[in-house]
């Protein structure tokens, strides 16, 4: 430590204290924090009853907001971790029109139905907060899905046409793809409910397709369909009671508007797939010619 004695007088000079500078007591900063929220509550006091009309929506669709926007953006995470964020926000956005077919199909019948709920990888859902009163309001409420989520899909595509741009016959593509797969009339998918209004004995026919499927392409989502539908499935082979008889009864009327419109979607899907579909480019004469010169002189 440097000595302080002044050479010259032997004089020791007076001890300074470096004064801090005052702080502020705990309760002056706890009442400058909460200055702005108490502006903001007397604000929201004041005008509050006026803009009320505003204030309730919200509050109400709070819940669904962050129940379906929420798993909406978590899918979309997921799915962009493999396809890149734009063609994840638009399969995703396709799911959503899918559901909302479901949706708008559950309100026309008056049914009580939950908001769209997003599974990464497996999809989305909607839970119907009442069982349908028949197979007819069933078949209507399962085809509501693949009728508008078919329109979507065709929207892809006609943007497609219109831009020449194949990312939207990508998407195209997966819509028909993603609204055929659920026609398969098996377990929870939305065949498997339509076809009730035709006849039941086609679970049968859907099941030995997904277990088709199972053993050339194993994935985790046609072993469920496959345990899920089960239990269904039993059902064929046991006595039904006067409910369960009446539930399954279905005009030939009915039957036949049924079978138009599934049979259809299925054949429309089909055929939108195959057009939406984009073969690798085919190189011309002058490509091949060139090709075959960098052959060629690669073997001399």
């Amino acid at each position: 430590m440097p000595s302080q004695i002044d050479p010259e007088t032997g004089a020791i000079p007076p001890l300074i204290l470096r004064q801090e500078p005052p702080q502020p007591s705990t309760g002056k900063n706890l009442k400058k924090a909460l200055g702005p929220l108490v502006v903001v509550a007397v604000l929201i006091l004041k005008f509050g009853a006026k803009f009320k009309f505003l204030v309730l929506p919200i509050v109400k669709f709070l819940p669904i907001l962050l129940k379906t926007g929420g798993t909406m953006l978590l899918t979309i995470w997921a799915y962009s971790m493999f396809w890149g964020w734009q063609f994840a926000v638009g399969f995703v956005l396709l799911i959503l029109i899918h559901e909302c077919g479901h949706l708008l199909a559950a309100k026309s019948w008056k049914l009580k139905v939950g908001a769209p709920v997003f599974i990464p990888f497996m999809g989305a859902l909607i839970a119907l907060k009442e069982a349908p009163r028949n197979a007819w309001i069933e078949f209507w409420v399962a085809a509501g899905g693949p009728i508008l989520g078919s329109l979507g899909a065709l929207a892809c595509h006609g943007i497609y046409l219109a831009t020449g741009n194949p990312f939207f016959a990508a998407l195209a593509y997966v819509g028909y793809f993603l609204n055929l797969f659920n026609l398969m009339p098996v377990g929870f998918l939305d065949g498997g409910r339509m076809v009730t209004a035709l006849s039941p004995w086609l679970w049968i026919v859907g099941f030995v397709i997904a277990g088709t499927w199972a053993v050339h392409r194993p994935s985790f989502i046609i072993f469920l369909i496959l345990i899920t539908a089960l239990p269904r499935l039993f059902t064929l082979f046991r006595h039904r009671t006067d409910e369960e008889q009446r539930f399954f009864e279905v005009t030939p009327g009915q039957r036949g508007v049924a079978a138009l419109i599934y049979f259809g979607l299925i054949v429309a899907l089909g055929a939108g797939m195959h057009s939406a579909r984009l073969d690798p480019p085919t190189p011309d004469e002058s490509e091949i010619g060139i090709m075959s010169d960098q052959n060629s002189g690669s073997r001399v």
